[in-house]
């Protein structure tokens, strides 16, 4: 890009979790950008980056989202492109129906609104959840777009709610809507989250630090994972495709693999011996494996390959991954 007005001005809501961190740490180089805005209802630190383009103006902001007046001063009409990470998590979700609401859809509507006044069709890359779908008939059954979502928990209904309105306001040609369902991220560092499916990560990263860890589901219990460096990729990329080539609906599942908690456990133990299995115990709760096993396991993804979305690595190597991103000499 050229001129100066055709740069990417971003803001990335939620910027202080993980992916948001992740995510911004991948722009900084990009010569595409101009300005990445971080906000999150903290103040956002910029991430570390190596390779950052000089030339990329940063700012962060603390703001709660849930405030009309926050979310006019934030989404101006300067803006190009919104990534729109912030949320309630799952478990969280389900603990407090109300809070879920406001941020989950209220929040959203809000800024989905003032959007298409201030700035028609701007681009808007929204992460949903594979959670929108339910529990499948079967255990082997496989999900893909054209799969009726039937909400197994209010983290997923939350998140269907907001795709569909995100979905109309783009076929009404108000704003430019990608929404890509993500899988189970897997490894996340730092701390757990509010999460259901914050067990999944933390049964790697506490023992591989040496800590204990608490396993709440069956190991019979199957999931369908992604890399963070795979997701992180297929976001920014997400933003690159025409909009012409959605079609009717602007919903992708994005690609990921089914894994085991057993499988999990063995890739632990190869990565990390057996010293760090035995690090974890097993603690059934029903409300954690309840939400879990509410989500698919098994996805049709021949939609994101057919639009250049890249495949996952696997278990083993997102491993290595996580430790040479965030390992113990990382910390």
């Amino acid at each position: 890009m050229d001129s100066s007005k055709d740069k990417l001005n971003i803001i990335i809501t939620g910027a202080g979790g993980f992916i948001g961190q992740a995510l911004t740490s991948a722009l900084l180089p990009d010569e595409a950008v101009s300005q990445i805005t971080l906000t999150d209802v903290f103040e956002p630190g910029v991430p570390h980056c190596k390779s950052r383009n000089p030339n990329v103006q940063t700012r962060c902001l603390m703001a709660d989202l849930t405030s009309r007046k926050a979310c006019e001063a934030l989404f101006t009409s300067d803006v190009n492109l919104v990534y729109l990470l912030h949320g309630l998590m799952s478990g969280a979700s389900e603990a407090n129906l109300e809070l879920g609401i406001k941020v989950n859809i209220d929040s959203m509507r809000q800024i989905f609104d003032i959007l298409r006044e201030v700035n028609p069709g701007v681009k808007i890359v929204f992460p949903s959840s594979t959670a929108v779908y339910g529990p499948p008939d079967r255990p082997e059954e496989v999900i893909n777009e054209r799969t009726a979502p039937l909400p197994g928990s209010s983290y997923g209904a939350q998140k269907h709610i907001t795709e569909t309105l995100l979905n109309d306001y783009s076929r009404r040609g108000l704003l430019d809507g990608r929404i890509v369902r993500l899988p189970t991220v897997l490894v996340r560092p730092g701390k757990p989250t509010g999460a259901a499916s914050s067990f999944a990560s933390g049964i790697f990263r506490e023992p591989l630090n040496g800590e204990r860890s608490t396993l709440p589901v069956s190991k019979d219990v199957k999931l369908w994972i992604c890399s963070p460096r795979t997701v992180v990729k297929n976001l920014i990329f997400a933003q690159s495709i025409p909009k012409t080539r959605f079609g009717a609906s602007r919903i992708v599942n994005l690609p990921g693999r089914t894994v085991s908690v057993k499988e999990m456990l063995g890739a632990l133990e190869s990565t990390g011996g057996r010293k760090a299995v035995e690090l974890v115990e097993e603690k059934r709760d029903e409300a954690t494996e309840k939400i879990v096993v509410s989500w698919p396991a098994r996805l049709e993804t021949s939609l994101a390959k057919e639009l250049g979305f890249s495949e996952d690595v696997s278990l083993e190597q997102t491993l290595k991954d996580y430790l040479e991103d965030y390992g113990p000499k990382k910390s």
